[in-house]
């Protein structure tokens, strides 16, 4: 896949469109504006291929402008609406940051085609919904560590955010309809051919590491045996030093038992 990017670059790269991130956020903010005024307004611009049809070919791209339907805890929309475009822009920046401008051109080219195709093949309508998800998963993927205020108040590293947001999408699969499955197989299919190849990598290496470990493990010296640290009453020789350690109750010792290394259990 970097190959053919590297190769598309070299010919089309004049073509990408800088600072995508901001066309983005800005549409999205324009377009939640124009809704508070004429709710209406979103309707016109969802992926409706009966309408292109009928000549509303904008349809084919104004959907990326549909703002998220993002409502939590009790809070304004308008406030709410002001964090996720903040985060879709942090997200975006550091994407384009890492990839380069035609690289992330494309990542949205490749899911805007999957969704265009599902929508044919099912026949209806289609948003952004899972074309952000994707987007999402691409950041936690790419910045782990990456610490957000979870519910504003929890910081929580990115990675686990984007785990649990890879789980709602194949529960989403599972228990939706055939659509809605479409519609998450297309939108995702660009996460799947930008970062099959370091999942790959990821995984050949946990096992390289894995079979590591256990040649190590197995090439360990083996453990010392306990003793009990027991030393000889006459000269002091310990046990834990290797000396043979033995209990003499002889007549000599007056019928005590004593602690003798083997040289004075012999001659003493």
């Amino acid at each position: 896949m970097e190959r053919l990017l590297a190769r598309l670059e070299r010919k089309l790269g004049r073509f990408a469109i800088p600072n995508l991130t901001y066309v983005i956020v800005a549409g999205m903010a324009a377009v939640f504006v124009l809704s508070m005024l004429k709710p209406e307004f979103e309707k016109a611009l969802v992926l409706d291929l009966n309408a292109v049809k009928h000549g509303q070919v904008w349809r084919l791209f104004t959907y990326l402008f549909l703002p998220p339907s993002a409502q939590m805890c009790g809070l304004p929309r308008p406030l709410v609406m002001l964090f996720a475009l903040y985060f879709i822009w942090l997200m975006g920046t550091n994407l384009e940051s890492e990839w380069g401008a035609f690289k992330y051109n494309v990542f949205w080219l490749v899911g805007m085609i999957g969704t265009t195709v599902c929508a044919i093949i099912a026949g209806g309508g289609a948003t952004n919904e899972y074309l952000g998800a994707t987007l999402f998963l691409a950041f936690a993927t790419l910045f782990p560590d990456y610490q957000v205020l979870f519910m504003f108040i929890i910081p929580v590293k990115v990675k686990w955010l984007g785990l649990l947001s890879a789980v709602g999408l194949v529960v989403s699969f599972l228990m939706g309809t055939w659509m809605a499955r479409a519609a998450i197989l297309a939108a995702t299919g660009n996460y799947v051919l930008f970062f099959a190849g370091h999942w790959g990598a990821f995984f050949k290496e946990r096992r390289v590491v894995v079979r590591q470990r256990a040649r190590r493990a197995s090439m360990a010296e083996p453990a010392t045996p306990k003793t009990s640290g027991r030393t000889c009453a006459i000269c002091g020789a310990s046990e834990d030093e290797g000396a043979d350690i033995r209990v003499c109750s002889c007549e000599k010792c007056g019928g005590v038992a004593r602690t003798l290394c083997l040289p004075h259990a012999r001659n003493h």
